[in-house]
């Protein structure tokens, strides 16, 4: 029986960059997929694209392709699998990250090479003639005038099996589903029907699994004395090994650090899913209600179970816009009575920020390591006096002139605040924010652009 096997070369932009070439050398993959785009990520990609046309990739694509395309298509002797890949690293500017593949490529000596890229996903022209259109936070498209800067929306995996089809051996996207990325191959290679909800509900399960990289694998698990989990200073990243009925084994490179249970597979299952019974995708409305693991040894999970129903009518748009800016300053106080020396500090720069009339549209005080995370209250149940604190005061300010005055004023307490305070440091920086809505399918269309290298 034909099985496909998957590996998760990227769970965000910043992730490693050893753990995927440890798969694509040892873990005798089909496919390797990058998923690196987050809400904000091509938000702040098209900002970047905006101040330089051949920018919006994901920083690290170059670096990433070049130490795996070598291992891109069949090995010498003919015995090793053909590796493709397949990756949203296009972000905002998907033809110019192919530009980049070919370039490296090239440098690389490799030919033969064929490199798509997706586009449609970038919808802003086609919400600018939706003016009067809400988002999820209540405002319309035209109360945000020019500070909208983008409006991608997630595309499903159409395009990329469009691009399969066409004998790509690496697929650069912009803004796709994150499991989709995944189920397009198993769609392509087993030939899914795109209305076979189980199948594509049992495709989207796996893609999930893996979406998130070493998630899977005991990274973001890990709680000493509570879930050890081994060697995470050499995390190996995940594969599923599929079959035709989407039924999976997830797993990694054998000797690669982490851990693979069921514990970790139902904490990645449940991550960012609102309904486990109706995880809608642009492919699929999936259902994991039923989704069950099985241990079968040491870093093996069988995956099962899962179900699927009819696909949203309408996919879903990430939205971007510039909200402010916010200004921000730090200070440190150790040794006895810190958190009082903290506490006064923070108090004198509040009323600071009042006599000066510094607009602040929000403020947000706190001591780090006191009640930065739980609030005063819950913190002060804790016992004992912490012995260094760090004050923080960063503010939302409607211009970048009166957000760099938050900074200064933590900044004077060297000498006009409580003694012994010290590593001060100060910020600004522009606030790119999200917001959601919904658009029809036929008013987004997805172009797949084939180039080969010679």
């Amino acid at each position: 029986m034909k099985t496909l096997r998957i590996g998760s070369g990227a769970g965000y932009s910043g992730d490693r960059i050893e753990p995927a070439i440890e798969l694509a050398e040892h873990g005798d993959l089909d496919y390797l997929v990058f998923e690196c785009l987050a809400e904000r990520t091509i938000a702040l990609a098209q900002q970047s694209r905006r101040l330089d046309p051949s920018a919006g990739y994901d920083p690290l694509l170059s670096e990433r392709m070049r130490r795996v395309l070598p291992f891109v298509g069949t090995g010498a002797d003919g015995t090793r699998r053909r590796l493709r890949i397949i990756t949203n690293m296009g972000a905002a500017n998907p033809l110019a990250a192919a530009g980049e593949i070919r370039r490296i490529a090239a440098q690389l000596g490799l030919t033969g090479l064929k490199v798509a890229a997706l586009t449609g996903d970038d919808v802003l022209a086609a919400l600018l003639q939706r003016p009067e259109q809400t988002l999820d936070n209540g405002r319309t498209l035209r109360s945000l005038g020019d500070r909208l800067i983008s409006a991608n929306a997630y595309l499903g995996a159409e395009g990329i099996i469009q691009a399969l089809r066409a004998d790509a051996d690496v697929i650069v996207t912009g803004r796709v589903a994150d499991p989709s990325l995944f189920l397009a191959p198993q769609m392509f290679e087993f030939g899914w029907a795109e209305d076979d909800w189980a199948l594509l509900g049992r495709g989207t399960l796996v893609g999930h699994l893996l979406e998130c990289a070493g998630q899977v694998s005991g990274g973001y698990f890990a709680d000493p004395g509570v879930k050890d989990v081994p060697d995470l200073d050499r995390l190996g990243f995940p594969l599923a090994e599929i079959d035709p009925d989407g039924n999976a084994v997830i797993s990694k490179v054998a000797g690669s650090g982490g851990r693979i249970d069921t514990a970790t597979c139902t904490e990645q299952m449940l991550y960012e899913v609102h309904d486990p019974a109706a995880y809608l995708t642009p492919d699929v409305s999936a259902d994991f209600s039923r989704a069950t693991f099985a241990g079968l040894g040491t870093d093996e999970v069988r995956v099962q179970g899962a179900n699927g129903h009819p696909r949203p009518d309408t996919l879903k748009v990430s939205v971007g816009f510039l909200d402010g800016w916010i200004g921000e300053g730090q200070m440190s106080y150790g040794g006895p009575g810190a958190a009082a020396r903290g506490q006064l500090a923070q108090d004198i720069v509040l009323k600071r920020l009042q006599l000066t009339e510094v607009a602040c549209e929000e403020i947000r005080a706190e001591l780090i390591g006191m009640n930065a995370l739980h609030g005063s209250d819950l913190s002060g149940r804790a016992a004992g006096e912490p012995w260094e604190v760090r004050l923080r005061v960063a503010a939302r300010c409607p211009d970048q002139q009166t957000a760099v005055r938050v900074g200064n004023e933590v900044e004077t307490l060297y000498t006009n605040g409580p003694y012994g305070g010290g590593g001060a440091s100060k910020s600004v920086r522009q606030v790119v924010a999200v917001a959601s809505l919904f658009l029809p399918r036929d008013a987004i269309g997805v172009q797949v652009h084939m180039e080969d290298l010679p």
